[in-house]
C-alpha cells in the first residue's frame, strides 16, 4: 500500500520529485484521492504550519514544502474532481489598493491551498471595487485582504465598506505587518490573522 506518511515527510522536507512519485504511486494502486489529500498533502502541511508558527522554519523552508504540495496536487486534482471531493472553502485573497507587496499574500494562498481551500488570487493593488465584482462572481466565502504598508491600510476599510455596501456575505480576514486585531475590530473585519499559519485556523474557524 502507498505510504501517505512518507508522502506527508516528503511535503514536509519539500521533497517535489518524491511526493510526485508517491502521488502517482498511491493512485495507481487505487488509494482514494481524498486519502492522499487528508494523510499526505494536509498531513504534511500541518506539520510545516506549526513549526512555522514555533518559528522552527522559516518562510523559505514554507515556499518549498508548498512547491512540492502544489507539484502533487497537479495530479490529484483531477482525481478529487472525478471523485467529487469538495474544496474546504472558496477564498478570494488580493494585497489591498496601492500595495504591491505579494510575499504574505502568496504564502497564505499556498498554506490555504494545503489545507483544502480553492484559493483566487487577485494579485496586488487591487481596488474596492475589484475585490466586490471578483465576489460576486467567485461566490467565495472568505475574502482576505493583506497590506504591508501603513499608509495603505485605509484601503482595508474601503474595501469592506464596499463589500457590505454591495450586499456581499462573505466573511472578511485581513493581515499584513501593520495590522493588528484592534484595527480588524474596528474596521468590521470578521477575522484577522498576525501569520499565514494562524490564517489557516482563522479560515478554517471561519468557515466551520
Amino acid at each position: 500500500m502507498a505510504d501517505l506518511q512518507a508522502l506527508a515527510e516528503a511535503v514536509i522536507k519539500g521533497d517535489q520529485k518524491t511526493a510526485v512519485e508517491i502521488t502517482r504511486a498511491a493512485l495507481s494502486e487505487g488509494t482514494a484521492a481524498k486519502s492522499v489529500l487528508d494523510e499526505g498533502l494536509i498531513a504534511g502541511m500541518d506539520v510545516i504550519g506549526a513549526r512555522f508558527k514555533k518559528n522552527e522554519v522559516y518562510i523559505p523552508e514554507v515556499l518549498i514544502a508548498a512547491r512540492a504540495m502544489k507539484m502533487a496536487m497537479e495530479i490529484l486534482e483531477p482525481e478529487l474532481v472525478k471523485a467529487g471531493v469538495k474544496p474546504v472553502g472558496k477564498f478570494l485573497i488580493g494585497t489591498v489598493q496601492g500595495d504591491l507587496h505579494d510575499i504574505g499574500k502568496n504564502l497564505v494562498a499556498m498554506m490555504l491551498k494545503g489545507a483544502g481551500f480553492e484559493v483566487i488570487d487577485l494579485g496586488v493593488d487591487i481596488s474596492p471595487d475589484k475585490f466586490v465584482e471578483q465576489a460576486k462572481a467567485s461566490k467565495a466565502q472568505l475574502i482576505g485582504m493583506s497590506a504591508l504598508l501603513t499608509t495603505t491600510m485605509p484601503a482595508m476599510e474601503k474595501t469592506i465598506t464596499a463589500l457590505k455596501q454591495a450586499g456581499i456575505s462573505a466573511k472578511v480576514m485581513i493581515g499584513g505587518a501593520p495590522v493588528t486585531k484592534s484595527y480588524a475590530d474596528r474596521v468590521g473585519a470578521h477575522g484577522y490573522a498576525a501569520d499565514a499559519a494562524s490564517a489557516v485556523d482563522a479560515a478554517k474557524s471561519l468557515v466551520a
